[in-house]
């Protein structure tokens, strides 16, 4: 099992951070598994499910560089489907995601 896992987000539409010659195009970022003190105040559920609120107050806390509760909830669709996704990732035991790769591999 990888303890070190930190996937890397790559945004179809690029988070603008600042105004005129400061802003900031972030095209890019890694998460790191989240740890239980990351997730407080949330349901796990609404997490898992990819909520915008949940995604919202998580990926603050486990993102690098930080992506702020507002940028979240003005990313596109497409990218805050990515990231819910790969959040929810992490609540997967790894001996069940090696079980499905399994059972995936055998029925194609």
């Amino acid at each position: 099992m990888n303890t070190v896992e930190m996937p890397t987000i790559e945004l179809d539409y690029p988070i603008i951070r600042g105004t005129g010659d400061k802003a900031k195009e972030i095209k890019e970022f890694t998460l790191r598994r989240p740890m239980g003190g990351d997730l407080r105040g949330q349901s796990l559920i609404d997490i898992s499910m990819a909520k915008v609120d949940s995604i919202a107050v998580v990926l603050p806390r486990i993102s690098n560089p930080v992506i702020h509760e507002h940028e979240v909830k003005s990313m596109d669709a497409s990218d805050l489907m990515d990231v819910g996704l790969t959040i929810a990732g992490f609540f997967t035991k790894a001996k069940h995601q090696l079980q499905a790769e399994t059972e995936a591999t055998q029925t194609a």
